[in-house]
């Protein structure tokens, strides 16, 4: 079913990356401003990922000895020091992921700019190396996105969703590997529900949610692919949740070739295997469009003569 499955390293079957993002409340800033503090509560739901969440998560994956590669604002890293030290002394992979998980569409291009530069600086500082992976906050790439990721020379991105398994974006100056990622393995819509964030769906149980991911895994397994989690501490690190989690894990274990690996891994061995003529990518060209689109250019409201 994928017409040009990727070799996975030692003939491993499927790849499995278990990817976290640590927004904490930077959140709560974004949409409040200066109201943070009468949003007490739902300012302690968001605490409860880098003060609970994470250190619960790194143990449960060091006892089953399976990487992870978070996910950082440069402003949480900022304010959760010892959290982020945490998350380096557990050898996890630190990907950019903005400064205070600003929405590079509410941006203008000046300000997107210095917001992949600041956060790059404070992830730098506190890992000793430039992060090589980068995921937008809410998925929320702009026009100008790629541009800077190629300017900075990251090596992977990872917010589009239009593949299975790894793909190349090339803006004709450069291209970035995307490790794709998939709304069925997102923790946010099957768990959350805050009215002060406008979610009111009905949480999954935590064995439902298990079944949805186990059914993309079993996908992944038997076709060769990818599977890969974007979930959050505040979310997924809660104990029902986190448990679940555990019995994933052993589930995928109990598969006989599964590669877990961190998403750097996985863009390292994609540059691998091209440069050795093994396999090469579909490439996907951006922009996609001349803007505005000629279709409807004649729908635009004519300018004032």
């Amino acid at each position: 079913m994928i017409r040009n499955p990727i070799p996975w390293p030692n003939g491993a079957k499927c790849a499995v990356a278990f990817t976290f993002d640590v927004d904490a409340d930077s959140t709560c800033h974004i949409n409040w401003l200066d109201q943070v503090d009468d949003h007490v509560a739902s300012v302690s739901l968001m605490r409860y990922g880098p003060e609970i969440g994470v250190p619960r998560l790194i143990d449960m994956f060091a006892a089953a000895d399976v990487p992870l590669t978070f996910f950082v604002p440069g402003w949480v890293a900022e304010n959760y020091p010892e959290t982020m030290r945490m998350m380096v002394e557990s050898g996890a992979e630190i990907g950019h992921h903005g400064y205070l998980h600003d929405d590079p569409n509410k941006q203008s291009p000046e300000a997107e700019r210095e917001t992949m530069k600041r956060g790059l600086e404070i992830l730098e500082s506190f890992t000793g190396k430039k992060p090589v992976g980068y995921r937008s906050p809410t998925h929320a790439n702009s026009r100008h996105t790629l541009d800077l990721l190629v300017e900075h020379g990251f090596l992977y991105e990872s917010s589009l969703l239009g593949d299975d398994i790894p793909y190349e974006m090339d803006n004709g100056k450069g291209r970035v590997i995307e490790i794709p990622c998939a709304h069925g393995l997102d923790d946010w819509p099957n768990y959350m529900v805050w009215r002060d964030f406008n979610y009111f769906q009905s949480p999954k149980a935590p064995s439902d949610a298990y079944r949805l991911y186990k059914d993309e895994f079993d996908a992944a397994y038997r076709y060769g692919g990818m599977w890969m989690s974007v979930w959050h501490p505040l979310v997924s690190g809660r104990l029902a949740r986190a448990h679940w989690i555990g019995e994933l894990v052993e589930y995928m274990k109990g598969h006989e070739g599964v590669w877990f690996c961190t998403l750097e891994e996985i863009a390292t061995h994609v540059r691998a295997l091209q440069a050795s003529g093994e396999w090469t990518p579909r490439i996907d060209k951006q922009p996609w469009y001349e803007m505005p689109h000629p279709a409807i250019r004649d729908r635009l409201p004519k300018a004032a003569e």
